[in-house]
């Protein structure tokens, strides 16, 4: 009985397919299983961002510009009352006109959840004004405390619902880019590599001007193509577009070495004497036998993109308000004096960091994977 059961095992080993084993091993990297989950709630923090942030985009309150996180209290005057916030008064001082920011302590606002709040659509089709959580009514009557679990910036924006809305433009143009310039490699890597001779020396010439000018200047000359006072769905496209055209010459170098090495094997040269199309044999024959390496290189691909996208709206050269990103919200951060002041506008680039960490580790677990040797 144990002998089958031991035969079944290796049987389901030695017959599994490349996917079927890569997967398995993916599943005991800890360490990409973590990333995966992380990566899981960014995204899932993103597509609802409108019902997990409590404020919109266009909502400020000037009394509260450059706050602090608020604090949670749950104990008002000695008496239990469960997690709260005190409203913020300002105070100033007629000898010096300083301004002086405290809590009034003498009402609380309990917080609650499934608030009514701004209206929004669900996924961009189903009206709807509810929100994860908010503020109530005060202890006596009051209006106008507000919870900023990030602070605010420098017009009294709530931080925390910035990064959630944010997060989809800085999560989403990065992953499209990326595919974009998977596409865009493997094409023009396979016909260099595959067909050779002059149109090999055309493709790697213009990979190596493209790779010779310095990436900031690179953007700053893309970016000046762009018509001023284009919408954010507009300017959306070409950020996107940009960081394609930049990031597609390392996957079609790497194509490029593939076929070379793979284009004169013999499964190739009988594919070509049974009369099938160069496009097939391609696509269908040799792209295939290191799918697993171009997977890899396209999710190590992504962070460079993330960053390559905060990079840009940090410059201006990117996303611009009144739409945000991540970049966008680092620009609050520009300035040392403002960060000394105020260092929780330096909250966005921990979001950045881990996105990008995440990435880098979710490839080193598929590169581990898809590694025969290992």
């Amino acid at each position: 009985m144990m002998w089958k059961k031991k035969q079944k095992t290796n049987d389901d080993y030695y017959l599994a397919s490349q996917w079927t084993l890569m997967g398995r091993k993916l599943k005991k990297h800890k360490l990409a299983r973590l990333s995966m989950l992380i990566l899981l709630i960014l995204y899932l923090g993103a597509l609802f961002a409108d019902f997990l942030a409590p404020y919109s985009l266009e909502e400020f309150d000037a009394l509260y510009k450059n706050s602090s996180p608020t604090s949670i209290h749950f104990i008002h005057e000695g008496e239990f009352v469960g997690p709260f916030v005190y409203k913020q008064q300002k105070t100033i001082d007629k000898t010096d006109f300083s301004v002086t920011i405290t809590e009034d302590t003498s009402e609380y606002y309990k917080l609650k959840f499934f608030v009514h709040g701004t209206e929004y659509k669900i996924l961009g089709l189903i009206p709807c004004d509810i929100h994860l959580f908010g503020v109530d009514e005060g202890s006596n009557g009051g209006t106008g405390a507000k919870i900023m679990l990030f602070g605010t910036d420098t017009l009294g924006r709530d931080i925390f619902s910035r990064v959630l809305l944010g997060s989809r433009i800085s999560l989403t143009i990065p992953f499209a880019s990326a595919i974009i310039s998977f596409f865009l490699g493997v094409t023009i890597g396979s016909i260099s590599g595959y067909f050779g001779g002059a149109v090999d020396i055309a493709i790697q010439r213009v990979i190596e001007v493209i790779g010779a000018v310095p990436q900031i200047p690179l953007w700053m000359a893309l970016s000046a193509a762009i018509p001023p006072g284009i919408s954010t769905v507009k300017m959306y496209f070409y950020i996107t577009i940009i960081l394609s055209f930049i990031n597609w010459t390392g996957m079609a170098r790497v194509v490029r070495g593939k076929f070379l090495s793979l284009k004169n094997e013999d499964y190739v040269m009988a594919a070509r004497l049974s009369g099938v199309s160069t496009w097939k044999i391609i696509w269908k024959h040799l792209v295939p036998g290191f799918m697993s390496y171009l997977i890899v290189s396209i999710t190590l691909g992504i962070p460079g993109s993330i960053v390559g996208e905060t990079s840009m709206s940090y410059l201006g050269l990117g996303i611009k308000s009144p739409a945000t990103s991540w970049g966008v919200l680092l620009q609050e951060a520009s300035s040392v004096t403002d960060v000394a002041s105020n260092p929780h506008k330096l909250i966005p680039i921990l979001f950045v960091t881990i996105a990008v960490l995440a990435f880098n580790f979710l490839g080193d677990g598929i590169r581990d994977a898809a590694d025969p040797y290992k």
